[in-house]
């Protein structure tokens, strides 16, 4: 890894940290007995951390798909399914824009295909973002057309909008776009056209017969059979006592927030010395440890209190940590750690890792 790549990954890790705790610290104003000027206060920094959160993610995306470096996961997909989730996922901000937004699918209604319905959803988003951001008024229409191809199917998706931007000649320059548009419109509909490109699909603008223009994107997926349906009893993490072990305290903020999110009540220590102390009083479910901390770090911490007698020294510990590789991962649970989870994190990250370390099955955290 070259340096300027090193720096942009710590970079890009330690923007997402602390946009998570600007959104944590909001949550918990928001819930607060405040005024209306402050809880518009609140709503405008939880909107201005989400967008910061977006133009990272996406600008994040777009350098892995310039390197060719984009991972998709493909599954089997109910195609109504997705544009549901457009119409959910847009409805609103096109209403707050003065637009209508319509949402269509044409095809059989059990259509099933092998695809990333993330990266599909994605390069919807590009292109609704730009027709929302152009359209003083009137309407958007998104359709999704699934039609059998032989083995496959065929798939065609479409975004009218009814704006204008004929002053724009090249409709690919993302860099005129910016400006007429702004930088996250930009980045996701340069996004989009990467990942229609990446699967081998095409791209083109039309006119419209009266104001406005359609983008229209072609895409080809195998079809899937539907995966069968298994039932599993999930440990329940409710309840559980929880100590938090890391020296920023936003970071602890965060754990904090989402321990609450999962009902789990939690207390705080700064560093491994800390978390040793507290863990001799045998109070806690499950301990988090953060992994690099002043004093003694979270696997000396960890290695210490397995040390400890009998069931003290059997508590679950999950590692919170920014390098979460698997050499990384491997060292932790030969610490004695019961699993490992990834920071920035996410609450369905921890909320399984919280359910597998509480249920006695540490494999399945890690």
């Amino acid at each position: 890894m070259s340096l300027p790549e090193f720096f942009f990954e710590r970079i890009t890790d330690e923007v997402r940290q602390q946009m998570d705790g600007v959104l944590a610290l909001a949550q918990r104003l928001a819930r607060q007995p405040l005024g209306n000027d402050a809880q518009t206060c609140i709503a405008g920094i939880t909107e201005a951390a989400e967008t910061v959160r977006r133009v990272l993610e996406s600008s994040v995306e777009l350098k892995a798909a310039a390197t060719q470096d984009l991972t998709y996961t493909p599954e089997p997909t109910l195609l109504r399914e997705i544009m549901d989730k457009v119409q959910q996922r847009w409805e609103t901000r096109a209403a707050e824009n003065g637009v209508t937004l319509s949402v269509s699918y044409h095809g059989h209604p059990e259509a099933l295909a092998e695809l990333d319905a993330g990266r599909l959803m994605q390069v919807f988003d590009g292109f609704i973002a730009q027709a929302v951001a152009g359209t003083r008024r009137g309407g958007i229409e998104a359709s999704l057309k699934a039609v059998a191809d032989g083995e496959g199917l065929r798939l065609e998706g479409r975004v009218r909008d009814s704006g204008d931007r004929s002053s724009i000649e090249d409709k690919y320059d993302i860099r005129e776009i910016e400006a007429r548009f702004g930088l996250e419109t930009a980045l996701g509909v340069a996004l989009g056209h990467r990942i229609v490109k990446s699967l081998g699909g095409k791209i083109q603008v039309e006119p419209n017969a009266g104001a406005g223009e359609t983008v229209v994107f072609e895409l080809t997926a195998a079809t899937a059979q539907a995966p069968q349906e298994t039932r599993e009893e999930t440990p329940n993490a409710r309840a559980a006592h929880v100590l938090i072990v890391d020296d920023n305290a936003t970071n602890r903020m965060v754990a904090e927030t989402l321990c609450e999110m999962f009902d789990c009540t939690s207390e705080m220590a700064e560093d491994g010395v800390e978390a040793v102390e507290a863990a001799r009083t045998g109070r806690f479910d499950l301990i988090l440890m953060d992994i690099k901390m002043p004093r003694m770090d979270g696997v000396a911490a960890s290695k210490a209190i397995r040390a400890l007698p009998g069931r003290l020294g059997r508590v679950p510990i999950i590692a919170l940590t920014a390098n979460a590789d698997p050499e990384d991962a491997a060292g932790y649970l030969k610490a004695g750690m019961n699993g490992v989870v990834e920071k920035p994190m996410k609450p369905d990250n921890l909320l399984q890792a919280l359910q597998a370390a509480l249920g006695g099955d540490p494999a399945a955290a890690a």
